[in-house]
């Protein structure tokens, strides 16, 4: 192993990082009570999620328990990865933009704010809206 590969995060790594961040801003929870919930510092939630330490099996275990999904959660749509059959109708990039937007606070914000709209016929007037206002998909 050269001493440039020392310095660079695994692109896995990294991968598996994002995914614990998506899934905590999704949930929002801090790095702090995350790391409480753990039992170590808001600093090492930091290192995980930036991919520049690596996440144990059993550390991925409690915080996939802590977050409520599967560990396999954490790797879906990983680099290098061939793709999965039997994927349904799903796209990859389509797939990848989405998880990108969710992750966003742009993306954050509207999501916990559109969910608590009880009424399901106001949340079609507004899917309806946002695709009048897009000119790229009027689907």
């Amino acid at each position: 192993m050269t001493e440039d590969n020392k310095k660079k995060p695994n692109p896995i790594d990294i991968h598996v990082g994002s995914r614990i961040r998506l899934r905590r801003n999704m949930l929002g929870m801090s790095q702090e009570k995350l790391g409480e919930n753990l039992g170590i510092t808001f600093q090492q939630i930091q290192k995980y999620e930036k991919g520049t330490n690596r996440v144990g099996a059993s550390r991925l275990q409690a915080i996939a328990s802590i977050r409520g999904v599967p560990v396999a959660f954490f790797f879906e749509d990983a680099p290098g990865q061939e793709p999965v059959a039997g994927r349904g109708f799903a796209e990859d990039a389509s797939m990848a933009f989405a998880v990108e937007f969710c992750g966003s606070p742009e993306g954050l914000q509207l999501n916990r704010a559109f969910v608590k709209i009880a009424d399901a016929k106001v949340r079609r007037r507004i899917i309806d809206l946002v695709k009048s206002l897009s000119a790229d998909d009027p689907d």
